[in-house]
């Protein structure tokens, strides 16, 4: 599967594909089209990443401007009032944190306080974007956004046409009488100058009315929304052209994109236009995409920005209609084919609602769902989803019965309450109960002096290594769940880094890195911890050089704190 051979570069982490990763979406904007106004402002916005990196998240994605059809374009400097604080905290708190922007100047500041990937919904067709991030080492994600079809939707009208011989050949009688009176006095006939004029003429006589784009039969809804797009293109045109009074219209292309996208999606179509399909044929379609997405990625590693940075985005509901969307959908092994990491972003859009008839974007989860599902199925790597909580859940569901997989991953364990050997081994065996994992080595237990807060009793510590298929977050609520059992306190009367009767830590899972305040992978502190080095001696070979290779500062031996000062047995 195409999750298994790929990886994707993204400055300091670098993200595998052994399952699918999940990017929480967190819009720091008053007017995205399911939550707007719900995370506006910045400490709302932090909690909101924090609480999506708890539920799951690999990646937070935060946008400050609303690219919904019929957006208010943000100029740089307010969107980097709105994301640039967001992006500081969840990065200080580890997330991989990617800036969903078009602006450069937005993208520069966001990387320079922690982003690790540029978001580019105009797909890196900026020459300022692109000399940009091949200065940097942050990942990419070059978005497909803009129109695929030949020819935009049009309503339509139906007319009645007299298509009987008599009444065709009269018609050509008619014209044949009119013309050659014309040749004789020197002047053009009245049918003629009309033909000139543009007013299309049928057979039988009738002539089509020119009706306004929006006119439909018995007063239909549609036909009102296609007008109010239409009021709405003209705003944009007046305020293009300076009219007073037009106030902050869309005046940039990728709004008019959007706008267009959404007057096509109400635009009537005549049942007269028959198709023998029920939807249009995908080579064309295809071929725009995965043309403009190859032909961006290739520009880019021209510039220098190395291939193994790159990851791709069909960008759905941008500037496509229902059917294009569905298209796209389902040819996501093709675009998986390309080579790049691939980017699912349909959470609660348009086309999503109309498959499911679910009309408020923010019910649209369980229908995002289904759609992300046959994503993951034909190679996508990546989901962008609202909902990280449900989709976690839904995901680790599939996964576990879909994709055997075991990881391997460390837990360290501690004690210095009791029974302290008893207490490291009655955690051992608990951990061998968790569903879907199992304890496959154990270091020798090691007593050392208290870490952080030295008044104390010593410890005894011992490190595990286990196999496992849980999701990180789903595995430490195991171990969670372990320290209550055996006893330990969780009050307020607990000192932080006081005495207890079990710790029990997951320091590094592999393929796995995690931010947020539940969980940090790798451990944030294993680097400086004696007492968690030394045991995971007994387990590989130098794991000082094992943890440096994987981005985990690692101190010298008299560096550290917790020292080892004795061996107290063996698990």
């Amino acid at each position: 599967m195409a999750q298994d051979v790929k990886a994707w570069s993204c400055g300091n982490y670098t993200l595998t594909f052994d399952r699918p990763r999940i990017m929480g979406v967190l819009n720091v904007t008053p007017d995205s089209f399911s939550d707007g106004g719900e995370h506006f402002d910045p400490e709302a916005a932090i909690a909101h990443g924090v609480a999506m990196l708890d539920a799951g998240a690999d990646i937070i994605d935060v946008g400050g401007e609303s690219t919904r059809p019929g957006f208010r374009p943000v100029d740089a400097d307010e969107e980097a009032r709105r994301v640039l604080p967001v992006v500081r905290a969840l990065a200080q708190r580890g997330a991989i944190v990617s800036i969903d922007t078009r602006h450069v100047e937005v993208a520069k500041a966001a990387v320079r306080v922690g982003a690790s990937i540029v978001n580019d919904v105009t797909g890196f067709t900026d020459p300022q974007m692109v000399e940009f991030v091949k200065s940097s080492t942050c990942g990419v994600i070059i978005v497909h956004a803009g129109e695929v079809s030949d020819q935009p939707t049009h309503a339509r009208t139906a007319v009645q046409l007299d298509t009987t011989a008599a009444a065709y050949m009269a018609e050509r009688a008619r014209e044949a009488e009119e013309e050659a009176a014309a040749a004789k006095s020197g002047r053009g006939s009245k049918r003629s100058r009309t033909r000139l004029l543009g007013t299309p003429k049928l057979s039988g006589g009738f002539v089509q009315q020119q009706l306004p784009f929006t006119e439909m039969p018995n007063g239909s809804d549609a036909g009102e929304g296609a007008q109010a797009a239409e009021e709405l293109v003209d705003a944009v045109g007046s305020a293009s052209a300076g009219e007073p009074g037009s106030g902050a219209v869309m005046t940039d292309e990728l709004a008019t994109v959007m706008n267009r996208a959404a007057r096509q999606a109400q635009a009537y179509v005549s049942t007269s236009q028959l198709r023998r399909f029920t939807l249009p044929d995908s080579a064309p379609i295809m071929r725009r995409i995965m043309g403009f997405l190859s032909d961006q990625a290739r520009a880019l590693m021209r510039a220098g920005v190395a291939r193994e940075r790159i990851c791709i985005d069909p960008g759905a509901g941008f500037g496509k209609s229902t059917n294009e969307d569905i298209i796209i959908q389902r040819e996501t092994a093709k675009m998986a084919s390309l080579g790049y990491p691939l980017l699912c972003a349909v959470s609660r859009k348009r086309f999503v609602g109309a498959v499911s008839g679910v009309e408020e974007a923010a019910d649209r989860d369980a229908a995002t769902f289904g759609v992300c599902l046959g994503a993951i199925e034909n190679g996508a790597n990546i989901v962008r989803v609202h909902n990280v909580a449900g989709f976690a859940q839904f995901l680790n569901g599939f996964w576990s019965v879909a994709r055997p997989q075991p990881r391997r991953a460390f837990v360290a364990l501690g004690s210095n309450k009791g029974q302290r050997l008893d207490n490291i081994r009655a955690a051992r065996d608990l951990i061998a109960e968790i569903p879907l994992t199992c304890v496959s080595n154990c270091s020798r237990i090691y007593e050392s002096e208290p870490a952080y807060e030295v008044r104390q009793a010593p410890f005894a510590n011992a490190v595990i290594e286990i196999k496992t298929e849980l999701a990180p977050t789903v595995l430490l609520d195991e171990l969670l769940e372990i320290e209550n059992r055996l006893g330990r306190n969780r009050t307020k009367s607990a000192r932080p880094n006081g005495p207890r009767v079990i710790d029990c830590d997951l320091l590094w899972m592999d393929g796995e890195t995690h931010g947020g305040d539940k969980l940090r992978l790798p451990h944030p502190k294993l680097g400086e911890r004696d007492f968690v080095l030394v045991p995971l001696e007994d387990l590989m070979h130098d794991p000082a050089r094992f943890f440096r290779y994987e981005g985990v500062p690692v101190l010298e031996p008299e560096e550290r704190i917790g020292h080892v000062v004795g061996e107290l047995g063996t698990l």
